[in-house]
């Protein structure tokens, strides 16, 4: 019988019955690929070990890092999450590369699907959205980004999806949550939230053979909401990711999305990051056309009816300049101000846009007053 390979760093599915003599001994079922696996491994794993008192015990893996701000990743990360065989997967979930997407990136043409297809990414899209909700409505202080994860892995496994970012270039986790300082691809971990944090989930599932991609950020509790700045960070943001929207149609030259979203940044003091854009989404996580959201971006491509791709701006307190975590993610602003993200998963139609990953009433979250 196969399992999943304990290594945080490897999570691939294994027969072996190697397990780490402690875990034996506690009666836990995590086994290791091999020797070289437990090895290699052994300075993580060992935190996952109880304490007297029945608690694990989280460290930073970077300690000589100088972090740009006051947040800390906190290990062990938990192992790599199975995905049941019935489900059908992404060419890079076993080897974490994405070969289908290397070699169209070298072609650069933008996909135009066809009616039978949008009808599928309309699934896709509704079904990605009920999932962020679900997940967005356990964030609360003292809940941890890993315990997030594994809500969002949960629905997905229960839909038939997979979850997109597991195993992406070898992300090791199914979310993305960013939080505070933290601009994407932040890794769950083990550290709670506290009231005054904000937290953006990045959901990506694929399902269908289609991926469909929307994230939020979300105030933690009320402290978030009583301060003015952060308010406006996430507030701007949101609003930047709206005007955006509604200049979508045939026609709309993309770098020109960049001019919208900038001028309103701007007004509220805010900054736009640079480094990362929205995308074309399909068949592949991500692909033509680059949808910049910074003002005089040489973006190119004109949309045209059956295009689907994201817009994310993101959006910081301070300086857009961005810097990386040592574990080579987690994107972080370089004077450790407060950044804020929002995207949604857009259709070009023959007169405008669909919101494929939309709100609905029930959605958690939402636009709060400014202060």
């Amino acid at each position: 019988m196969s399992a999943i390979c304990a290594a945080s760093n490897c999570g691939k599915e294994t027969t072996s019955s190697l397990k780490c003599p402690v875990c034996l001994k506690e009666g836990t079922t995590k086994v290791f690929c091999n020797q070289l696996c437990f090895r290699s491994n052994w300075g993580n794993h060992k935190a996952t070990h109880k304490n007297e008192d029945g608690t694990n015990e989280s460290y930073n893996p970077f300690p000589s890092f100088n972090y740009s701000g006051d947040l800390r990743p906190s290990y062990p990360l938990s192992p790599r999450r199975a995905i049941p065989k019935h489900i059908k997967v992404p060419d890079y979930a076993q080897n974490g590369r994405p070969i289908s997407e290397i070699k169209n990136d070298r072609v650069g043409k933008i996909t135009i699907l066809s009616e039978k297809e949008i009808e599928k990414v309309r699934k896709v899209g509704i079904l990605s959205r009920e999932i962020l909700d679900i997940t967005a409505s356990h964030i609360k202080p003292g809940i941890t980004s890993d315990e997030l994860d594994a809500i969002l892995h949960k629905e997905c496994i229960k839909r038939n999806a997979y979850p997109s970012p597991l195993n992406y270039y070898n992300f090791p986790k199914s979310i993305c949550t960013s939080i505070n300082e933290v601009i994407c691809h932040g890794i769950p971990d083990q550290r709670k939230l506290e009231d005054g944090d904000i937290i953006n989930l990045d959901v990506t599932i694929y399902y269908l053979g289609f991926h469909s991609d929307l994230n939020e950020t979300y105030y933690v509790g009320d402290k978030a909401k009583c301060n003015p700045e952060i308010v406006n960070l996430v507030e701007t943001t949101r609003e930047c990711l709206d005007l955006a929207i509604q200049q979508v149609k045939p026609g709309l030259i993309f770098r020109d999305l960049g001019n919208v979203i900038e001028e309103h940044a701007t007004k509220n003091n805010c900054s736009v990051v640079r480094t990362y854009c929205g995308h074309g989404i399909n068949q592949l996580f991500h692909c033509q056309p680059n949808i910049p959201h910074y003002a005089k971006n040489k973006a190119v491509g004109v949309a045209k009816p059956g295009m689907v791709f994201t817009i994310e701006p993101m959006l910081c307190q301070g300086s857009y300049r961005d810097m990386n975590w040592p574990d080579n993610w987690t994107a972080v602003t370089q004077d450790g101000k407060y950044s804020a993200q929002f995207e949604q998963m857009l259709l070009v139609t023959e007169d405008g846009v669909e919101i494929l990953t939309a709100r609905n009433d029930q959605s958690p979250g939402g636009a709060i007053p400014r202060i």
